[in-house]
């Protein structure tokens, strides 16, 4: 069995029947507005306005956390905040937080086995969040295929 499914498609239509949730990385200033959110914003106006009033409420507003938002009966979007500011910071560090996105993807797995759903997601953190697959496939091997969560990888 393969841990992860790696497909050719776009990620804001995901396959299967059951429930399926979306993950993304966000950054933890309350941008929105470039990489893959723009494909989300296309289809569904609620993650990027949930993602708003979250960051404008402050509350639980950081690096780790996640909301789930709700946008077809049987489609999540994950907004999980992984990555610190939009740019490298002054030691060179991109701003992709592996640890940030681990945390986020353990909440997710929760949410996913409480409502029976797959993962699907583009190669998240290595756009703009300047990351790497090759550091990025473990934690999500560790954190949702080791628990027996589907994962499908959508590459355009």
């Amino acid at each position: 069995m393969e841990l992860i499914n790696y497909v050719k498609g776009d990620a804001t239509q995901p396959l299967g029947d059951s429930n399926k949730i979306i993950v993304h990385v966000c950054n933890d200033i309350g941008g929105w507005g470039k990489g893959f959110v723009v494909a989300i914003s296309k289809r569904w106006p609620e993650p990027e306005r949930e993602f708003r009033k979250w960051y404008h409420s402050k509350e639980n507003f950081s690096l780790g956390e996640v909301i789930f938002v709700r946008v077809e009966e049987s489609i999540w979007v994950a907004n999980m905040i992984g990555q610190r500011d939009k740019k490298t910071d002054k030691e060179g560090n991109p701003p992709v937080r592996y640890d940030a996105i681990a945390k986020a993807l353990s909440k997710v797995a929760a949410y996913a086995k409480e409502i029976k759903a797959s993962i699907h997601m583009p190669r998240i953190g290595c756009g703009l969040a300047g990351g790497t697959w090759d550091k990025m496939e473990p934690i999500i091997v560790r954190e949702l295929a080791m628990k027996e969560i589907p994962v499908t990888v959508y590459d355009l």
